[in-house]
């Protein structure tokens, strides 16, 4: 029987996160995931788009700059204030909305794109997860696109880490990995050294193969999927990231 890990939601996406994930989310890597939004979504200036799983709103601020009417929403207080706070300096505006990803507060058919980006997607059990894929494709509009990317699961077996760990001014965030076959999922533990602190806490990651979305898209209602590698290119077995378009 598949028991659901422990998963420290409120431990993991808190100010802990921003400042060791911060200089890796840097103006230039946000700046290079929304031209590739830009062009794989053909995004245009006026559509109505949803930053599902928003975070700190690096991207939705991006895409409002750029003309399009965005929404961010996600279950992180801490992240949220922090978008809306960037959103108001850079002078542009986003609907931030607190809320759950497996229950979009949206209309049937009332948005044009759906962007899930930097892993955002893959936190519940397989039921849940499917469930946003529903909800995706039900406030779409017909011809609307989903985006999603994650680790490739491939090149991360392959070139498997048992732990990885960064460091900002003398502070540690490290993780150690596991993998379940059985549920293709990543099982992680998480510790923080910070300001003479230390804490653990827990969380896990579902990781699609290429078929696996190609499948859960198509039985969530779209009508195709498209898969890249990182940048939009070709993917291959040594594909560090995945892209996944999703056509409604």
């Amino acid at each position: 029987m598949d028991q659901t890990p422990p998963f420290d939601f409120d431990e993991l996406f808190d100010s802990d996160y921003l400042y060791f994930y911060e200089p890796m989310l840097n103006d230039e890597r946000s700046d290079a995931t929304v031209d590739l939004l830009w062009e794989l979504l053909e995004l245009r200036p006026g559509m109505a788009v949803l930053d599902l799983a928003c975070g700190h709103g690096r991207i939705a601020n991006r895409l409002a700059a750029r003309g399009c009417q965005v929404t961010g929403l996600d279950a992180s207080t801490v992240f949220l204030e922090r978008a809306s706070a960037d959103a108001e300096a850079a002078g542009v505006t986003v609907d931030y909305r607190h809320g759950d990803m497996r229950d979009l507060p949206f209309a049937d058919a009332s948005l044009d794109r759906i962007v899930c980006v930097f892993t955002a997607f893959g936190y519940f059990d397989d039921d849940g997860n499917r469930t946003v894929l529903l909800e995706a494709a039900r406030v779409l509009r017909p011809g609307g696109r989903f985006y999603a990317d994650q680790h490739h699961l491939l090149s991360m077996v392959r070139n498997w880490q048992e732990e990885f760990s960064l460091r900002r001014d003398g502070d540690w965030m490290i993780d150690e990995h596991d993998y379940d076959a059985a549920t293709g999922r990543t099982i992680n533990e998480r510790t923080i050294l910070r300001d003479g602190r230390s804490r653990t806490l827990h969380y896990f990651v579902r990781t699609l193969t290429g078929p696996e979305w190609r499948d859960w898209l198509h039985q969530a209602g779209f009508s195709s999927a498209a898969l890249y590698g990182e940048g939009g290119s070709e993917l291959t077995m040594d594909s560090r990231r995945l892209i996944v378009v999703g056509a409604r």
